[in-house]
């Protein structure tokens, strides 16, 4: 098979497109697999270390606001994103072209539509973005990661729910072994952990709330993995320095810029507190850990908060809007979770009923059925 993959900008866009070309060279492995994105986004990084090779054009997104100059840049980049997209399928000579987010989908969608190729569309948050919007009717078929997001697509659609796939795997462990990894990893085994992260480059405002939580020494009953974000640590540290707080030596609490055994720790934590992104989402309902989301108010059309309040309306989460956040009310809410046994049990056991089994064979398995 050979495959165009079209993706950029956000992780959350790209390694679901490498998860699918994986399993598609494991399948396959003759298949011939390269990727379409933008000259900037995590992809020019994220996919020639995953192996493939990465073909960039001219895509610089869709302007919500209706002006006369927005709609000349809207112009001037589709005409030239297309052309440069239709050369690369013309030379490539793809038997199928997938798109899993980003604006650049919009326009290899448009010069696969142009040329014929048939053109598959992964969605994989709970309200889909506006270059899924666009493209989903004419797409073979779109496959989202969320059932509530059918409802949210064009009529006439052809929808189909395969779940996301993610590299975090759930691992089975007795109470004891749960344990005996958070004595490990440095905490102590029998106080309940939660984790903290805003996504790969850190979230300001649960950074500053975090702040308030160690100056007034607020975690006394629970204790903390703290992923501050590679951008934003010497600058948190810095911050505490000035309270005569060293970042390195918190009571009961780990801060680094970057988990990199994500898994690891998901898999013995009892709570995470983290924005709503569709991989986030994904992953723990792949682990099973309760949330407590703050959702990144600035996602395109509030697309995170659609994401929490799904998860909420099934028990599985509380939601804490950005705005609202404040080191009381996060530690209040935190508490009132790790309290309750009962809480923890519940809310576990529903997330956990959300995660869509074996996402990549049920993707591979739609890529292969007309």
């Amino acid at each position: 098979m050979r495959v165009i993959m079209a993706a950029a900008g956000t992780g959350g866009h790209i390694n679901p497109a490498i998860a699918i070309a994986n399993k598609i060279k494991k399948e396959e492995p003759d298949s011939e697999i390269i990727f379409i994105g933008a000259y900037v986004g995590l992809e020019k990084d994220l996919v020639p270390r995953a192996g493939y090779e990465l073909k960039q054009i001219e895509s610089h997104g869709i302007a919500r606001k209706l002006t006369a100059a927005n709609l000349r840049n809207f112009h001037k980049t589709i005409n030239t994103s297309v052309g440069q997209a239709k050369k690369i399928i013309k030379e490539f000579k793809p038997d199928l072209i997938i798109g899993t987010g980003g604006y650049v989908c919009v326009s290899v969608g448009i010069a696969a539509r142009v040329l014929k190729v048939p053109y598959i569309i992964h969605e994989s948050n709970v309200l889909p973005g506006v270059a899924t919007k666009l493209m989903a009717k004419r797409a073979k078929k779109v496959l989202v990661g969320f059932k509530e997001a059918k409802d949210k697509l064009p009529k006439g659609t052809n929808v189909v729910v395969t779940g996301t796939p993610t590299k975090v795997e759930k691992i089975e462990m007795t109470l004891d072994e749960v344990k005996a990894k958070k004595k490990e990893l440095g905490f102590d085994p029998e106080m309940p952990l939660v984790i903290v992260f805003g996504g790969s480059q850190g979230a300001k405002s649960i950074n500053l709330t975090m702040e308030g939580i160690i100056k007034q020494k607020l975690n006394k009953t629970y204790q903390l993995m703290w992923a501050v974000g590679p951008e934003q640590y010497e600058i948190v540290k810095k911050d505490l320095e000035e309270d005569n707080i060293n970042i390195e030596k918190l009571d009961r609490i780990q801060a680094v810029p970057y988990i990199y055994n994500m898994g690891e720790v998901l898999n013995v934590s009892d709570l995470a507190v983290v924005r709503s992104g569709a991989m986030t989402v994904t992953e723990l309902e792949k682990i099973g850990t309760p949330a407590i989301f703050i959702p990144f108010p600035y996602a395109a059309e509030n697309h995170q908060e659609y994401n929490a309040r799904a998860l909420e309306k099934e028990g599985a989460a509380k939601v804490i809007l950005d705005k609202d956040i404040n080191c009381d009310i996060l530690d209040k809410t935190i508490l009132e979770i790790i309290s309750s046994k009962e809480t923890l049990e519940s809310m576990s056991k529903n997330i956990a009923k959300l995660s869509i089994k074996n996402p990549e064979d049920l993707i591979y398995k739609e890529l292969k059925v007309d």
